[in-house]
């Protein structure tokens, strides 16, 4: 029998380094960090419609973190299969102790160019 494997991705922080004119923020982008064993599967339509109503984005991947993983992921930036993505919900996060597996953080990212 097969376990659930995820992938490597690697996230980048966003940091605060000023503001413009503006007063608005600017950032700079951290180094990259891999983050093992994440896993990446893509939104189905229906979940797709829940998300848009919801935050008003489409969704195309959903991302499963591990257990006891500690990095910022709302509003990160991160990479996998060759493009970067944008976290742009708030993490679904269940009790560890009640969930079987590896994972308990759910994010949904979008295409981020």
């Amino acid at each position: 029998m097969a376990s659930i494997k995820g992938i490597t991705v690697k996230i980048i922080a966003r940091v605060q380094i000023g503001v413009d004119e503006f007063n608005a923020p600017i950032y700079a982008d951290e180094e990259p960090i891999k983050v093992d064993n994440v896993l990446v599967a893509p939104v189905g339509s229906q979940e797709n419609l829940d998300v848009t109503n919801l935050y008003g984005k489409k969704a195309q991947y959903q991302l499963g973190i591990p257990k006891g993983d500690t990095h910022v992921w709302t509003d990160a930036i991160v990479e996998f299969y060759g493009y970067r993505w944008h976290v742009f919900s708030l993490p679904q996060k269940g009790i560890d102790k009640m969930i079987p597996l590896r994972w308990n953080d759910k994010y949904y990212v979008e295409r981020y160019e």
